[in-house]
């Protein structure tokens, strides 16, 4: 069934302005900000939006001032554009820009055969994998990229990680290319049985016991009940990183068990460009493994539901006729 308000409807090919470059789109990965969008969770900025900003185009037209060229493949990700002179923006913190705007929810995403990109905000991508297996990078790898440059994971360090889909299976590959010990804590069994096959060193259900204190931990699944069972199990000193752009409530903490001996909390809002460049130069360098479930862009409902129901297991990405 689909997820929330999508229906397949037909729009006049956009044309691109001044900086702007038209994509003729080859995947579109399926991220769950997709689906809170599509669902209400988060309030909607363009009323009938495109969902999609996982986007692996060729370009099929450029406006004045563009550097890339017709035949350019490139990828467009979340963050669409920023005001780029904001006390934010000056000290590179971009992320946090009050006037960033967002592709497939500021302006129409990758759900669509074409859509529009600002060259200045689109990446160049690493060559050897296909557009399937770049999609997912350009939203699930970034983001949790930087979730786990937040969780502060130490050299060889302990990380737990909660929620097994598109974005954490890349950054638990990035923490054990790193030599961190990874233990994945998931209700779904496939993913859990992804996680092992991938090198966890554990993969237990939600509220599981950690096999081992954690130095570092990061929530992916959007529930708020999986916070103090993550903060529990991180040993002293550790950072926990909440990873997604919506979170249910939280559940009272009880600072002894919870926060004191310097344990902390951050969240994670968007990525600047400099993560999205850092983490596809590393991408192209580490022997990743992208696991895709692919669905035509007419289905991109059903893809929804899925997610919504735990049935993908890796990343989806939606693939135009």
């Amino acid at each position: 069934m689909p997820a929330g308000p999508i229906e397949l409807v037909e729009r006049p090919m956009p044309e691109p302005g001044a900086g702007d470059l038209l994509l003729r789109v080859r995947a579109c990965g399926v991220c769950r900000t997709d689906l809170h969008v599509a669902e209400g969770d988060l309030p909607v900025h363009l009323p009938g939006v495109t969902p999609g900003h996982e986007i692996v185009g060729e370009v099929a037209a450029a406006g004045p001032g563009c550097l890339h060229r017709p035949g350019d493949r490139v990828g467009a990700a979340w963050l669409r554009g920023t005001c780029g002179s904001c006390a934010y923006c000056r000290r590179g913190a971009e992320n946090l820009c009050p006037a960033s705007a967002y592709t497939g929810w500021d302006a129409h995403g990758g759900y669509a055969e074409y859509a529009l990109a600002r060259d200045a905000y689109v990446y160049d991508l690493p060559p050897g994998r296909s557009d399937v297996e770049i999609a997912p990078l350009l939203c699930a790898g970034i983001i949790g990229y930087r979730a786990l440059r937040r969780s502060a994971l130490p050299p060889g360090g302990r990380l737990g990680i909660w929620g097994f889909g598109g974005s954490a299976h890349l950054a638990a590959q990035v923490a054990m290319a790193e030599g961190a010990a990874v233990h994945v804590f998931t209700r779904a069994p496939a993913a859990r049985a992804l996680a092992l096959e991938l090198g966890a060193a554990s993969a237990g259900g939600s509220f599981d016991p950690a096999p081992e204190p954690l130095d570092s931990a990061i929530v992916f699944a959007p529930a708020g009940e999986l916070v103090p069972a993550a903060l529990e199990r991180l040993d002293r000193g550790g950072t926990l990183a909440l990873a997604g752009i919506h979170l249910t409530d939280v559940p009272p903490l009880n600072y002894a068990r919870h926060l004191f001996e310097e344990r902390q909390v951050r969240s994670v809002t968007a990525n600047t460009r400099a993560d999205g460049q850092e983490f596809l130069r590393l991408a192209g360098r580490l022997p990743l493994r992208v696991a895709t479930v692919t669905y035509p862009l007419e289905e991109a409902g059903r893809a929804l539901g899925d997610l919504a129901a735990d049935r993908v297991n890796g990343a989806a990405v939606l693939v135009p006729g």
